[in-house]
């Protein structure tokens, strides 16, 4: 099987490294981190397997969309402020039977890789854990999950090779319902980024926690009025996790020890792009509950300081934003939302 990663960062990385031990797999980034790669190789950590070595001839490095001519799946891991951009430059290189995978965050890639790719198969995917570059070359998987992807017997051979080459995958068949799971969970980058503390700390002070769940309660009132019903994807219903947020930190982390495993070394995607000076996705996240929420007349108030919030970050610049805590941050969104009601 030939496979094609457009987008290796942490992710595309993660994917194309474990697959390269089963695939043909050629790695499309930018030219300084290919040029790591093909100095140093890759190494993948964390996810309770055993530490994994891809020396640089197992794999193809380039930096050009040329490279996905002859890939069977083309798995595309790019921002999401780069899809359309991603679209333009694949369709003139896919294999007539080749089929686009997007394994990005937010709810609207698969629809803009379909739109800038017509005619072609395009297929949702899930990423649920989170991988984070622990040094050059070396990519660590921090938290536990399972992928998930769509297309039934499109992706058959996909997540059979997945499979073979140590990676926890299911099929699934409701993949919209499982996008708008995983936004919820995601709105939590947003959080953790403001926050720069790991992810295990963040999520250990019930303050934070209480932040992701109002962002949460507004998210499933917007998703109520348009009809949406996020999957279950744990062992709580949607419905019931901001609930959950919002116990003590002994009773939360007894509950949560059996499902939320994650080490010291997890950071937010958005935490990494604004140490490094790269616009966030907070448009996808946050952004897009605020947006569904006007459209379907329910209000997002803390959503929508959120949003603000990180903009203000990356107006700083890389390492320069600044850190909230958990009662500074609470205390912010809670005005928010009591605005928004007064003005609702």
């Amino acid at each position: 099987m030939k496979i094609a990663v457009f987008g290796a960062g942490s992710i595309g990385c993660h994917l194309g490294g474990m697959l390269a031990e089963v695939a043909d797999v050629t790695l499309v980034g930018r030219q300084a981190a290919m040029d790591v790669l093909r100095s140093r190789g890759l190494t993948l950590t964390g996810g309770g397997r055993a530490e994994r070595r891809v020396e640089p001839a197992e794999l193809r490095l380039t930096t050009g969309p040329q490279a996905a001519a002859g890939a069977d799946y083309v798995l595309v891991t790019v921002k999401s402020a780069d899809t359309a951009r991603a679209a333009r430059e694949l369709a003139g290189h896919l294999a007539p039977g080749a089929a686009v995978v997007s394994f990005q965050n937010g709810l609207r890639n698969p629809g803009l890789l379909r739109e800038g790719l017509p005619g072609r198969t395009v297929l949702a995917g899930m990423v649920p854990y989170n991988v984070v570059r622990s040094a050059p070359g070396v990519y660590h998987q921090a938290t536990a999950g399972v992928l998930m992807v769509g297309g039934g017997e499109r992706s058959a051979p996909l997540a059979a090779a997945m499979a073979q080459a140590g990676l926890a995958v299911e099929a699934r068949d409701d993949m919209p319902e499982v996008q708008h799971a995983k936004l919820l969970m995601n709105l939590n980058n947003a959080v953790n980024a403001l926050s720069g503390l790991p992810l295990k700390e963040q999520l250990g002070q019930r303050s934070y926690r209480t932040c992701l769940a109002l962002c949460q309660r507004e998210a499933l009132a917007a998703f109520r009025a348009a009809g949406l019903a996020p999957a279950r994807l744990g062992p709580a219903p949607p419905g019931l996790t901001p609930l959950l947020l919002r116990l003590p930190d002994l009773l939360f982390r007894r509950l949560a020890a059996a499902t939320l495993r994650v080490d010291a070394q997890a950071r937010s995607s958005m935490w990494d792009d604004l140490q490094r000076g790269r616009p966030t996705e907070i448009d996808t996240l946050q952004g897009e509950v605020t947006a569904l929420a006007a459209r379907h007349g329910t209000r997002a108030p803390v959503n929508a300081r959120l949003v603000e919030l990180v903009r203000e970050a990356e107006a700083r610049g890389a390492g320069e934003a600044r850190r909230w805590s958990g009662t500074e941050l609470l205390a912010e969104l809670k005005a928010a939302g009591a605005a928004g009601a007064e003005r609702g």
